[in-house]
């Protein structure tokens, strides 16, 4: 909002909800993921052999920290009306 356009207003509100539906989107897939691998982690499947190891563990939670800011970055390509 640097020149003195009222419509510039509609365009950052279109921003704000563009950018909070990519928090929601962020937050469901940092969940999803510590639901998922936190247990695997912790032995869960041990007895059916599936142990996930403290090296992949931190292996997967970078991967899962790249996509998160890999889906911020797509606001980027928001071209206002």
């Amino acid at each position: 909002m640097v020149r003195n356009n009222p419509h510039d207003v509609t365009k950052v509100v279109k921003l704000s909800q563009k950018t909070y539906s990519k928090m929601v989107q962020n937050l469901w897939w940092a969940a999803g993921y510590n639901i998922l691998a936190i247990p695997l982690a912790a032995g869960v499947l041990y007895n059916f052999g599936l142990i996930l190891s403290p090296a992949v563990g931190a292996l997967l939670m970078s991967l899962s920290t790249v996509i998160v800011a890999l889906n911020s970055q797509t606001l980027r390509k928001h071209k206002p009306e």
